[in-house]
């Protein structure tokens, strides 16, 4: 089975991907590390990516959730997935692909922007990811006001009654 946890940056999703792919015993992987050097440094600069940007690693991030998932591997991908025709592009031959949508409020996520360690996403960008997000109706609503255990249990409970 795979997870994609989207969210803005910020939301948690490579904490909580890394916390949920260890409790399952499944696979990590972080859509940051499939951005291209060029993507990356346009983010260092405070330069938000825009679609044309977004479309390769989108693609990259497709073809690996269908290999995985080919190979017989359930994995976690935290990916943004801001857009719905973002979520469509990973969705494409993953028809079985699963978004967990990591909800929290602009004050909560710059707090913790504020806080974490050395990133090119810088929070200054916070404002552009919550204008390009396109609240998801098919996925599972988070709150991640709570603590990670909580929130993962949420997860968990959700996976496991999606495969009965």
């Amino acid at each position: 089975m795979p997870i994609v946890l989207m969210g803005v940056s910020g939301s948690g999703k490579t904490s909580l991907g890394r916390a949920l792919a260890a409790r399952l015993g499944w696979s990590f992987y972080d859509g940051d590390d499939f951005h291209s050097p060029q993507a990356i440094e346009k983010m260092s600069l405070g330069i938000p990516l825009n679609d044309r940007d977004r479309s390769p690693w989108l693609e990259c991030l497709s073809k690996l959730i269908s290999d995985k998932t080919r190979a017989g591997e359930n994995l976690i991908l935290a990916c943004s997935a801001l857009k719905k025709s973002y979520r469509q592009r990973l969705r494409s031959g993953n028809e079985n692909l699963v978004f967990v949508f990591l909800d929290g409020s602009y004050d909560l996520i710059w707090d913790r922007m504020q806080t974490r360690g050395a990133h090119y996403m810088k929070a200054e960008m916070l404002q552009s990811q919550f204008d390009d997000l396109e609240v998801p109706q098919n996925a599972l609503r988070v709150n991640i006001d709570r603590p990670i255990p909580a929130i993962l249990d949420e997860i968990i409970e959700f996976i496991q009654s999606s495969s009965r």
